[in-house]
């Protein structure tokens, strides 16, 4: 069977060339897809109910020396390898990738980029204002990803025979959720993970003691404004410690993310990364890797370390290098260390990919 082209592409609501040459990148809104008929309205209503979300945003990012048409960009997913789905952290969005799926997509022409707001940030902020946690916490952003990327139809269909690969790179949050994937929703060699600095603090007692105090903090903050000149004070550090080593660009990122969020909801993901206490983790680490900074700030390097070995995850699969929270995003405090993890960042989601589309390809089984 042909793969089916995906006709939700044609209703982005902005078009641009991408930072890094030769790419280009479009817009989506899921209430516009479902307002224009690109998604049936009881499939992206109900997903939003589901996520108790009010709207999702993400851009797409593919490789084309010349402007793509719609009819184009759909053959193009037609016939692609797979998608790399990035995943932000706290107080983040789609933009604080910079230019790392660009460099994807250059390298490697016949995968696409998908960079989502989730989890209450960006464009993708949730109904209620304050969240419950167990709605912001890991395991739930991993399912709404997962359940989104059902509703756009882009992993490998029933009867297709073409392959495809969904590879997640997710960052902080976005790499401690990545834990969470019920593998058993994917055949193997489906899915690849590339958890960068994640967030998972169960063994970390003091980090998640941290977590959950400036959690109830900033919940303090959102019912009693007399305090909000105590939040203005510890602002501007607790940016710092995110985004230690970053560009500007990206530290700017974040501070608008912060002052456009809404306090309840940046309260509650504080606290459901501090109170996370599920360690249902199933231990399916074929395609999986994780990268950890030697001077993180707000992971442990030690911790995760003993985390990673209590799940048994392969010793081959890890690596730590020279660099901070962010230690992809080159600023101009760490720029040798960082440039060169972002070219790694890249290598790994490459080689992950491959790894798992000759897995497809050839057949093997897992021993």
């Amino acid at each position: 069977m042909i793969a089916e082209k995906i006709a939700w592409l044609r209703g982005h609501f902005h078009r641009a060339e991408g930072d890094v040459p030769g790419t280009q990148t479009a817009l989506y809104r899921m209430s516009d897809l479902v307002n224009g008929g690109y998604i049936p309205a009881p499939l992206g209503r109900g997903f939003l109910l589901d996520a108790g979300l009010r709207d999702m945003v993400w851009q797409v990012m593919w490789a084309d020396d010349h402007f793509t048409t719609d009819d184009e960009l759909e053959e193009l997913a037609a016939e692609c390898e797979g998608y790399v789905i990035f995943m932000h952290g706290w107080t983040g969005n789609h933009a604080i990738w910079e230019s790392i799926p660009g460099m994807v997509t250059v390298s490697n022409q016949k995968l696409i980029a998908i960079a989502v707001d989730h989890n209450g940030f960006g464009e993708a902020r949730f109904v209620d204002q304050t969240p419950a946690l167990d709605q912001c916490n890991p395991p739930a952003a991993m399912s709404t990803i997962e359940s989104l990327i059902e509703v756009l139809k882009i992993r490998r269909q029933r009867g297709e025979s073409h392959n495809r690969v969904i590879n997640f790179v997710g960052h902080s949050m976005g790499g401690a959720a990545l834990f969470y994937l019920d593998p058993l929703h994917w055949r193997v060699g489906e899915e690849t993970r590339l958890a960068l600095a994640p967030a998972l603090l169960l063994d970390d007692d003091s980090k998640r003691a941290f977590f959950t105090a400036l959690g109830v903090g900033i919940g303090i903050v959102n019912r009693l404004h007399v305090f909000e000149v105590i939040e203005r004070a510890i602002k501007p550090g607790m940016i710092e410690a995110v985004c230690a080593g970053g560009s500007s660009y990206l530290k700017e990122l974040h501070r608008y993310q912060y002052n456009n969020t809404p306090r309840g909801i940046i309260s509650s993901t504080f606290m459901a990364m501090g109170l996370l206490n599920n360690r249902e983790i199933p231990r399916q680490f074929d395609f999986f890797k994780a990268m950890l900074g030697h001077r993180d700030a707000l992971v442990g390097l030690v911790p995760m370390m003993d985390l990673l070995s209590h799940l048994e995850f392969p010793a081959a699969n890890v690596r730590v290098v020279a660099g901070s929270h962010y230690m992809f995003s080159v600023g101009p405090e760490a720029v040798f260390q960082h440039a060169q993890n972002r070219e790694l960042v890249v290598q790994d989601i490459l080689a992950l990919h491959h790894a798992a589309y000759e897995r497809q390809r050839i057949g093997l089984r897992i021993g």
